[in-house]
């Protein structure tokens, strides 16, 4: 009874509440709002997939929105003025983020880049990210471990066209190479297919894997509505700390090999006249980087923070780049004509070798293509959400202070006042001047402060993939109907159905394929 009494009176609290903020901001220069509820705010309008129900009511009151879901007060924003007005001039004041219950658990206690506000720990951390593990020359240094991903990832396909099989299911094929590159430059381990080392952490790791994609499904109302969070509905936050906790004593584990590992080298070292430094840096992993940094400031490079570094890498590296490399051979499928002009180019600058990485500087075309399904299908579509760290002016209309932002890339990348024929599919357009550059209308890794630091390896990293996979094999569409471009629940706005093609060796490449 003392229960139900707490509960009721908290509702009646929450509308209390609800009814005077909007009774004291009424005479506010506030942005469009659509009629609210009580406690609810405006989550009964949303609909999945989220991006789509915030476009139409966009399209409906404006691009500039005032919601609230639950107690928190959301912007939305759909223009590329508006954006620019957000993640340029206002940079700063939308740097922060909002703190969740994934910030909570998954981002370590808010600490980690992905979940911290804007501070000088952030800023650090940027630096490092930028600096120390995602710079050009870094990443070049590991362009081996995506080479041989990738040329495996043929070599299997090759292996099982050769055994009769000729349709694939490429959404698994495409998640197991991203995680298997992702692992090997953060930890030089790979977990999927063959040459596996450890099979025990390997399934330990594909478990914390497939934990993670479905608490990125689910929705957590306990973030909006208080009372919901205290109660747990669905037990969210109970396997949510389970996942994290299991996270946690894995990446502690891949830190103490590497400590050892790493022991023994400088044993091995100082019994050395002449070492090969060259020959030791490129031996590097992303642990290592960072064990290296924590050599020099341990009080501040602890085990927490490097474990949210390589939380933010497996988090933002993986599952983003196999889902835009779906969504584009998806799109390839459906227009054959496109696939055709790619697979020209390919054999015109790279001929009879397999692509490497210094090729796709070559392959104008191939960029095109991606550009065009970021463009499309940005893998994040409503952006991380940022949140304002003071008043600021949106638009002509106020903000107030922590009020969550929400950016609408996917309805930005539709906007026919920015784009001829929006919906089609059409590489063709970012041919020539890069016309995306003048305003904000192509913004698939964010802008500004909070922009993904990590834009260029994914870029590569589809690049190699797509240019790969299409010079190798020929492809097609399993059956006579498009292939479904529906979206599925997300915050990557995954494929609704995953892709499943029809494979053949191209003939000038098998020679080559037999030999891998």
């Amino acid at each position: 009874m003392d229960i139900f009494l707490s509960i009721l009176a908290l509702i009646f609290f929450f509308v209390f509440f609800s009814i005077s903020k909007r009774l004291l901001q009424s005479h506010k220069n506030l942005p469009p709002s659509p009629p609210s509820l009580p406690i609810l705010g405006h989550l009964h309008l949303l609909k999945k997939p989220l991006h789509r129900s915030l476009s139409t009511l966009s399209n409906r009151y404006g691009p500039i929105l005032s919601l609230r879901f639950g107690s928190r007060p959301v912007l939305v924003i759909s223009s590329a003025s508006l954006a620019e007005e957000c993640l340029s001039k206002n940079d700063i004041i939308f740097a922060n983020r909002p703190r969740l219950l994934a910030g909570k658990h998954i981002g370590y206690n808010y600490s980690a880049i992905g979940f911290a506000s804007y501070s000088p720990h952030w800023r650090n951390l940027r630096r490092i990210a930028t600096v120390e593990i995602l710079s050009s020359n870094r990443i070049q240094m590991f362009s081996a471990v995506r080479i041989q991903e990738v040329r495996s990832l043929v070599k299997d396909l090759f292996r099982d066209s050769e055994s009769g099989k000729s349709v694939v299911e490429l959404k698994s094929k495409f998640s197991e190479l991203t995680f298997n590159v992702m692992m090997g430059m953060i930890a030089g381990k790979r977990y999927y297919g063959d040459n596996v080392v450890d099979l025990k952490e390997a399934k330990w790791f594909r478990e914390i894997v497939k934990e993670a994609m479905v608490l990125s499904e689910a929705s957590n109302f306990g973030d909006f509505v208080p009372v919901l969070g205290w109660m747990d509905l669905g037990g969210v936050e109970k396997r949510m700390v389970r996942m994290a906790k299991d996270r946690n004593e894995l990446f502690q584990a891949l830190i103490n090999e590497h400590q050892r590992k790493k022991k023994k080298v400088d044993f091995s070292s100082s019994m050395e006249v002449e070492i090969d430094e060259e020959k030791k840096k490129k031996k590097k992993t992303f642990i290592d980087v960072l064990l290296s940094l924590q050599e020099t400031e341990p009080e501040y490079y602890t085990d927490q923070i490097i474990k949210g570094l390589l939380s933010a890498l497996l988090a933002a590296g993986t599952d983003t780049s196999a889902l835009t490399t779906e969504w584009a051979m998806s799109l390839l499928l459906n227009h054959p004509d496109v696939l055709e002009k790619a697979k020209v180019e390919l054999d015109m600058h790279v001929g009879p070798r397999l692509l490497d990485e210094s090729d796709l500087a070559k392959l104008p075309y191939l960029h095109c293509i991606i550009n065009e399904t970021l463009r499309l299908y940005p893998v994040a579509p409503l952006l991380v959400p940022h949140e304002s760290s003071e008043e600021s002016i949106v638009g002509g209309f106020n903000v107030a202070r922590g009020t969550m932002l929400l950016v609408n890339v996917w309805a930005i990348h539709r906007d026919p006042e920015l784009w001829e024929d929006p919906t089609d599919f059409k590489p063709e357009r970012f041919q020539g001047p890069q016309i995306a550059k003048e305003s904000l209308k192509l913004i698939p890794f964010g802008h500004g402060r909070r922009a993904c630091p990590g834009a260029s390896l994914a870029v590569r990293m589809v690049g190699l993939a797509l240019g790969t996979l299409i010079q190798c094999f020929e492809w097609e569409r399993v059956g006579e109907e498009k292939i479904d471009m529906t979206e599925g629940p997300g915050l990557t706005m995954p494929k609704a159905q995953p892709l499943k093609a029809v494979y053949k060796p191209r003939h000038t490449m098998f020679n080559l394929l037999s030999q891998l």
